[in-house]
């Protein structure tokens, strides 16, 4: 049903191909234009968009694990993991 198609990426100029699976995801999503930059410029643009966002380690008061956060961490609050986090939040 679908080709890969060559297309030209509007920032760095350089052709791409639109794979036929890549159309057959965008198609699935709803996606009705296809895309207008090669992956090193999504990825790039994507990057800068978020002014380099830094995380910081800390431990889990839940499990002990890892966990890597938006935010610094201060010795007075606990600080959770993603999975812990999502637990607390379920049970309310």
């Amino acid at each position: 049903m679908y080709e890969d198609k060559t297309l030209v990426c509007k920032d760095c100029g350089k052709e791409f191909i639109f794979t036929a699976g890549e159309q057959e995801f965008f198609a699935e999503k709803g996606f009705e234009n296809e895309p207008q930059r090669c992956k090193e410029c999504r990825d790039a643009r994507k990057s800068s968009g978020r002014g380099g966002r830094q995380l910081y380690t800390a431990v889990c008061a839940a499990c002990g694990g890892e966990a890597k956060v938006p935010f610094q961490p201060r010795e007075d609050r606990p600080v959770y993991c993603s999975e812990c986090f999502a637990k607390m939040k379920e049970e309310g």
